[in-house]
């Protein structure tokens, strides 16, 4: 499988293809991303409108600044942002505003904790949980544990300092911990 940028070299050259392979690469990450802040039925609209700037500003991408994987989730982001506020609903930057000082404490292995794990009993439970998480704390967890992002990564799509994506992760994990004890 060729490298995004290689991807991207061919479609600035004149191969369609290369772009449609592109999009092909990372349609299910960007929906099932779209997906948990938008509701399901939103999701195509959005997703659609995500590779639709991706079309548009490709020329601009500078794989030097950025990893095209950073990058389109910048662009999901801000597209999702974009859709909830004309829809008047909670915004990612209002989430934002939360402290930031607790997140220099934050240490960079924290893992999912097993009680979680093993007092779930399925998927559908998991999800349920998570999305009734802050925006933001449910951004960080989906980036992270679906995407496979890095914490740098994360901080590089929120564009927040990296302490600061480890305090999210960090207080979506204790409160899903402590919503699994009354369960």
């Amino acid at each position: 499988m060729e490298e995004d940028y290689e991807l991207i070299n061919k479609y600035l050259k004149g191969e369609q293809d290369a772009l449609k392979m592109l999009i092909d690469k990372y349609t299910s990450s960007i929906y099932n991303f779209t997906i948990r802040f938008v509701g399901i039925d939103n999701a195509p609209d959005v997703t659609q409108e995500v590779f639709i700037k991706v079309w548009k500003n490709l020329k601009n991408f500078d794989n030097d600044k950025a990893q095209f994987k950073t990058w389109l989730f910048v662009i999901a982001r801000n597209t999702i942002t974009d859709f909830l506020r004309k829809k008047k609903m909670v915004l990612f930057s209002s989430l934002d505003k939360e402290e930031e000082n607790f997140a220099e404490s934050i240490e960079d292995d924290a893992l999912l904790p097993d009680e979680i794990l093993n007092n779930i009993q399925d998927k559908k439970e998991l999800y349920k949980l998570v999305s009734e998480l802050p925006n933001n704390y449910k951004l960080v967890l989906t980036l992270y544990y679906q995407e496979d992002m890095t914490f740098k990564e994360i901080g590089e799509v929120l564009g927040k300092p990296i302490n600061t994506v480890k305090s999210y992760h960090h207080r979506a994990l204790c409160i899903l911990k402590d919503k699994l004890t009354i369960i």
